[in-house]
């Protein structure tokens, strides 16, 4: 097991800039960045319950998980929603950290009106206007490691997509909700998608593993829009999902 100290991970004083060109001049391309060797985590997305009964154990185990974000030099993704995920942007943001909201909403307003969300733990909130189900995949798709903590069926949602995407996902355990259901719940699932989730209880733990699995290996796994190449007969090779069952 890992111990409680937080690794090098990527905090800004440590990692190289993707690129380091003076102000005064605009490079279109950054001729020393590879896209396919890129261990650096920028982004934790926090995935949890909005509502429900939130023990104040749980709430303060979210808000250490922004704190532990923050400290690993990371920005942090959100729902831009109430609950567990605003007590982790909140964690965030009291150390210095980078928080941002990916909002459901077509503006502040309808934000605060419609959708009866916070604006104050975000340095930045992104006005989406796809509805709660459509902001799923922004989160998802802007984050590096996707972060599960409590949760209901929102939430599952979130997983769910991380998941059939590959993604790298920690778990927080002794969250509630989602989180606590999901090591019985992840084997009737009956397919590999080169998903990895790590589970542990202790907030700074969790994302201390998260980047170390991340940089070792997980950068690797092939972003959600790359497909292998057309055959000679110019048709799509069928994946093994789609394959015809054995009689």
């Amino acid at each position: 097991m890992a111990d409680d100290h937080v690794s090098d991970g990527d905090a800004p004083a440590r990692q190289e800039r993707s690129h380091p060109h003076p102000p005064d001049i605009a490079m279109d391309v950054d001729p020393n960045y590879d896209p396919d060797n890129d261990p650096t985590v920028r982004s934790f997305g926090v995935m949890g319950s909005s509502g429900g009964v939130l023990p104040s154990e749980i709430r303060r185990k979210a808000f250490d998980l922004g704190v532990a974000i923050a400290d690993a030099g990371c920005s942090l993704i959100t729902g831009a929603c109430p609950g567990l995920p605003y007590d982790a942007a909140r964690g965030a943001q009291s150390v210095g950290g980078l928080s941002v909201g990916i909002s459901p909403a077509l503006s502040r307003s309808e934000h605060v009106k419609r959708y009866d969300s916070p604006v104050d733990a975000y340095d930045a909130i992104i006005y989406t206007g796809s509805g709660l189900m459509g902001r799923e995949v922004h989160n998802i798709h802007s984050s590096d490691i996707i972060l599960i903590a409590g949760g209901r069926s929102g939430t599952l949602g979130e997983f769910c997509i991380a998941y059939d995407e590959g993604k790298l996902i920690g778990v927080l355990q002794d969250s509630g909700g989602i989180a606590d259901a999901l090591p019985e719940l992840v084997p009737q699932l009956g397919k590999n998608t080169g998903a990895v989730i790590i589970y542990d209880r202790e907030p700074r733990r969790l994302v201390q593993r998260c980047i170390e699995m991340y940089r070792e290996s997980h950068y690797r796994h092939p972003s959600t829009f790359s497909e292998s190449a057309p055959t000679e007969d110019g048709q799509w090779p069928a994946s093994a999902s789609s394959a015809p069952r054995a009689s």
